[in-house]
Formats: structure tokens, sequence, C-alpha cells
């Protein structure tokens, strides 16, 4: 101490510490983990709690035993054999009588307990009162997996519910900004420990379905113990979030931690980053799946036109054997066909005569050989008129024969009626024109006649009223 009397604040500290350790050397407390911590140093850091009281702990690595054979409370040896050191297995919410020093931590400038030892005595109260509320609300189909909703995929109107300044949000938008096609993120604001917390978390909710704009709720806060995290396992918070509208996603501590409202929202993220992946995918996908799209659009496009080219492949076939001037090209080979038939059937007629004109004319002159040789002028002129008699028959005959066939080849021939000064009047497509009604002013004409053909185009359309 100083002359005047006023100490400094190491002074203080380093008397309050001497006073402390010299007053408790060794001492039992008990109590209820909370903030429970295992750093990589492997020293164990938690508090003893007990109502409104709150003692900070550390178990140094140097001060646990491997192994502990014996109950530190009774000396009791362990029948079954060694035990892990309870410092590797302690939790949150578990019960325990821990031993050791009371000290003054000058840095912090709290005093906290070196544990030497402890002992589990059971379950602690916060969580034995969790899990009756779990069962409780679990009975009422809170958690059904049958009544969940699945979260919107890659959504465009997201409202979260969190503290505005905690690290929570600044890690969910940060991950927000690297994934996705882009989305509109309102942020309600609301405590997230505390008393008042469930209270505020359920306004907002109500906030966030009431003017139909979002498409999911997002409710997330950063880690912490079960004390902390306490207000997410309030009864009316959780019924608000079963009975949300909305899907519900969380992201609520860390992966460990997992709240009644977890188990009653519609999904629940691992952490606040784990939220805005489930959220939106990374924007590569979306990439490779427009590339995909694209090449699938592609090939159907493909497909599409081969079918489209062998149908009108197909049709340009079709319509032209339907062409009128395929039709009258046919009806002029089938013309020259029956001609030549015609010109044969002529020629066989004639040799066929000639034929039956040498036999009579043999005929003649054995007959002429026969006949009395006073009279031969006579012979020969009655044979001759019975030739030409028969000749003339057999020419009339066939003129006849022949009138006939060409009486039923004249109605074919479609140059008949061209030589008659008849046109036929085709329209841009090649087909025949039937009707006025069939044409407008300005359409194309091509014009086929006797001998060649000509363009026009229609100046106007005059229909027969009489018709």
């Amino acid at each position: 101490m100083n002359d005047d009397g006023i100490y400094s604040v190491s002074q203080l500290t380093e008397q309050l510490k001497r006073l402390l350790e010299g007053a408790l050397p060794f001492v039992w407390v008990r109590g209820e983990v909370t903030n429970l911590g295992r750093p990589g140093s492997g020293h164990v850091y938690f508090s003893l709690r007990d109502g409104d009281a709150l003692l900070n702990c550390v178990w140094f690595k140097g001060r646990q035993k491997p192994q502990e054979h014996f109950d530190p409370l009774t000396g009791e040896v362990f029948e079954s054999g060694p035990r892990p050191c309870l410092a590797l297995t302690i939790r949150e919410g578990d019960t325990l009588a821990c031993a050791g020093q009371i000290t003054v931590f000058g840095p912090r400038g709290q005093y906290q307990l070196l544990v030497d030892m402890a002992q589990e005595l059971g379950q602690g109260d916060l969580l034995r009162r969790l899990e009756a509320l779990r069962r409780k609300l679990a009975a009422r189909g809170l958690f059904d997996s049958q009544r969940k909703r699945p979260i919107p995929a890659d959504p465009v109107r997201v409202a979260v519910i969190t503290a505005p300044t905690g690290a929570a949000i600044q890690d969910f938008l940060r991950i927000a900004g690297t994934r996705g096609t882009g989305s509109s993120i309102r942020i309600l604001p609301a405590p997230v420990q505390g008393p008042e917390a469930p209270g505020a978390i359920i306004r907002a909710l109500r906030q966030a379905t009431s003017d139909d704009w979002a498409q999911v709720v997002v409710i997330i806060r950063g880690g912490g113990s079960l004390e902390d995290l306490w207000a997410f396992n309030d009864e009316t918070l959780v019924e608000a979030i079963a009975a949300s509208p909305l899907p519900v996603l969380t992201g609520i501590g860390h992966e460990i931690d997992t709240s009644l409202c977890d188990l009653a929202a519609d999904a629940r993220a691992a952490t606040p980053s784990h939220a805005a992946q489930l959220l939106w995918r990374e924007r590569h996908w979306h990439a490779q799946r427009v590339d995909a799209l694209q090449l699938e659009l592609t090939r159907r496009v493909a497909r599409r036109l081969d079918t489209l080219a062998e149908r009108l492949r197909v049709q340009e076939k079709a319509l032209g054997w339907l062409s009128p001037l395929r039709r009258i090209d046919r009806d002029h080979d089938r013309l020259l066909a029956l001609a030549r038939r015609l010109h044969g059937a002529q020629r066989q007629q004639l040799l066929r005569q000639e034929t039956q004109l040498g036999t009579l004319q043999r005929r003649l002159r054995l007959r002429l050989a026969g006949e009395d040789l006073r009279a031969p002028g006579q012979a020969v002129e009655r044979l001759a008129r019975r030739l030409d008699a028969a000749m003339r028959r057999q020419l009339d005959e066939r003129a006849a024969g022949l009138a006939t066939l060409h009486a039923r080849l004249a109605p074919l021939d479609p140059q008949a009626p061209l030589q008659r000064g008849y046109a036929l009047i085709l329209a841009a497509g090649g087909h025949l024109v039937h009707s006025v009604h069939d044409l407008i002013p300005g359409d194309t004409l091509r014009l086929r006649l006797a001998d060649g053909c000509l363009d026009a185009s229609v100046q106007n359309v005059m229909p027969d009223e009489s018709a």
C-alpha cells in the first residue's frame, strides 16, 4: 500500500488473491456446468452455476489424470475398472462437485476455481427442464417430419431474424453474397439472448409473415452455452415457429447445439453460414446448368429441324404427284404410248392384208391356169372385181376401227382444248385456278397455251353475279 493509503489495482488484486488462497486452500463446490470450452491447449474452461450465482473454473491439462481409479468423494474404488478423466467427458448441463483452490485471475480481475478433481452428480436442472419440455412438445406433434415444408430453392426474398450487430448476420451476408443469382434480404432485428428475446423474435416472425413479402424466414444466432441459447427453448417461441405460414430455417449456435426451435423449424442449419449455403447454390452450379440447358436446347432444335425437313420432303413429293402440270405430262405420255400402239396395230394390219393379198394372187394364178384359154379376159376381170371388193371391205373395216380408236383417244388429249383457243391458268404455287374467288388483285398467274406459256398479273376480279 502507498503512504496515502490508496491501493493500486495490482496491489488490491494481489491482496485478495493472498486472502482467498490462504482462507480457501482446498474447497469442494457443486453446480451446473455451463460455458464449457475445450481449446487446443488441452485445458478445460467452464462455469458452475447455481441459481443467480456463477463461478468460473479452469481445469489445467497438467492437473488432469489420464484415468480415474476411485471416486474422489467417497474413496470407493471403481469395480468395473479405471474410467477416463472427467475433464474429457463433462457436458453442458451436467451437475458436478469440483475440488480445488480458489484464486484470483489478475488480468480479468475475477476469482476462479483451479480444479484438481471432480465428480459428476447427475444431469443439471436446465437439461432436465429441456428434456421435459421436449417430450411435451413432441407429444403434441410439433416436431413431426410430416408437417414440415421444403425450403424454397434459390429464394429471391428472404426475411432474416437476428441481432443486427452480431457476427451471425455478418457471416450469413458474406456467404449469401457469393452464392445464388441475386436476392433481396430483409433483416428484422431482435435480441437473441435473455428473457426478452423470445417475445421479440415472435413479433419479428409475425411481421415477416404478415406483409406477404418473404418466401422463407431465417432465424440465426452465433454459438454459446446452453444458458446463452436458452431463449430458443421457449415454449411460446417454439409454438410460433411451428405455426408459421412461411417455411422457417434456423441456424442457431454451432453444429453440436440443438434447440427446440431447431426441432420445430422446417429445416435446421448447423451454423448461420450453413443456413446461407442451404438457401442458395454456388454460382458455378448455375453456370453449368445454363450450359447444360443450352446444349440440350441445341440438340432438340436440331432434331426438330430434321423432323420438319423430312416432313417437307415427303409433302413436296406428294404435292408433285398432285400437280396439274405433272398430270398433263402423265396424260401426254399416256397419249404417246397409245399412239405408238395404234401405229403398231396399223402396221400389223397392213402386213396381214399384204399377206392375204399375196395368198389371193397365188390362188388367182392357179385358177387362171385351169381356166378355158378361150376366155381368159373374162376370168381375170371377174377375179379382179372380187379382189377389189374384198380389199375395199377390208379397208372400210380397218378405217372404221381406226376412226373408233381416234374418237376414244381424242377426249384424253390435254392439248386439244388448247388448240381451240383455251388456256390453262396456273397460280403462283403451280396449282390450277378453278374460280375467280381463288384470286385477288396483284396475284401472278401463268397461262399455258397450245404453243407455249406466258405470265400475267390480276388487275381486277369480277365474279359472275348470275353464277
